[in-house]
């Protein structure tokens, strides 16, 4: 009889709908979060500091196929470069995964980036964990590599250019504390990092161990492609801005693009708003606040574009993507939120 009641209630609990976990506040948040900031920022850019005449006079006076031969270029470059190297980061720290099939999960990816920027993050990474049959965490760090390997680069070359900038240090304070306080992060992680060879610091064990994988040997392909896209980004948008009717010295771009990829870590919806303030900020003694304004939010547009065509490109893998971020979340596990990625994505 007892195990009769048993196989009953088995039964019963099989039958029974299960729950579907329910988002908490702090999830429904981080997925209003960019919606909210993009809004504020355009309310404010569009509705108090533009004047609509000027702007639209901006548009009218640029050569648009030139800016928009620049501006595609410059986008996938980095969609190249940056897909290629998170490739090779994958296949040395976690499995050998064919390079033709990141190149299509990125660009499924794409297609979602047009929605949801942490929801593209989210499928590129479960896809890449899907090709390489290994643990999330392994795709999420080996995709750090890149990320750093960049974030390096475009720290020296603002460290670099900003000792040459007109006007010196009392010109250019946001440059030089944007790069003091950069720095001396690097520097206090260093520390930390070194002092967790003798005392248990669990964080800092992680990086620690995750450094010792590698060898400047196998960094200098990273940072020295990652140097070539920095120069070419800071060929096209001198370029771009010309073509715009902004003129813009290379070496303000060199000392001044890594702060609006700061900027750009803010977490926005297609980065309409960020950049279109950043833009207008970091670059007002080069030109009209309207022409800036203008020239980001244009440059967001084209971006948006490529974004899309890229995503139909590859939109039987979007598709798929797509599904298994929302299964996943339905299922209750966890999906990436990386804090670092390409930072021309939208």
């Amino acid at each position: 009889m007892a195990g009769n009641e048993i196989a009953l209630q088995e039964a019963s609990e099989a039958r029974r709908p299960k729950r579907t976990p329910r988002a908490s506040s702090g999830s429904r948040l981080r997925q209003a979060l960019p919606w909210l900031i993009s809004l504020g920022l355009l309310v404010y850019v569009f509705g108090f500091a533009t004047d609509w005449r000027r702007l639209r006079a901006a548009l009218e006076a640029a050569h648009v196929p030139l800016f928009v031969a620049f501006v595609s270029a410059d986008r996938l470059g980095f969609f190249t470069v940056w897909t290629l190297f998170q490739a090779l980061a994958v296949r040395r720290l976690v499995a050998h995964v064919p390079l033709r099939s990141v190149f299509a999960v990125r660009g499924g990816a794409e297609l979602i980036r047009t929605i949801s920027a942490p929801a593209s993050d989210a499928a590129f990474f479960l896809g890449l964990s899907q090709l390489s049959h290994g643990a999330l965490d392994a795709v999420l760090s080996a995709a750090l590599l890149p990320a750093l390997c960049h974030f390096l680069v475009m720290l020296s070359m603002m460290t670099a250019a900003m000792w040459v900038l007109p006007g010196g240090i009392a010109g250019n304070r946001g440059v030089f504390v944007t790069a003091g306080v950069m720095w001396s992060i690097i520097l206090a992680v260093a520390v930390v990092v070194r002092i967790s060879r003798t005392r248990k610091l669990r964080w800092a064990e992680g990086i620690r161990r995750w450094l010792e994988q590698l060898s400047l040997r196998e960094l200098r392909p990273f940072l020295l492609g990652f140097l070539g896209l920095t120069l070419f980004d800071v060929c096209v948008q001198y370029a771009a801005s010309r073509a715009f009717g902004v003129d813009i010295p290379w070496i303000a771009l060199a000392a001044r693009i890594p702060m609006l990829y700061l900027a750009l870590t803010i977490p926005t919806l297609g980065n309409f708003g960020t950049r279109e303030v950043a833009w207008a900020n970091l670059f007002a003694d080069y030109g009209e606040r309207d022409r800036l304004v203008a020239y980001a939010l244009a440059t967001n547009s084209v971006f948006l574009l490529i974004n899309l065509a890229l995503g139909l490109i590859f939109l039987r893998r979007a598709l798929q993507l797509l599904a298994a971020v929302r299964r996943a979340r339905r299922e209750g596990e966890s999906v990436p939120e990386p804090l670092l990625h390409d930072p021309t994505d939208l």
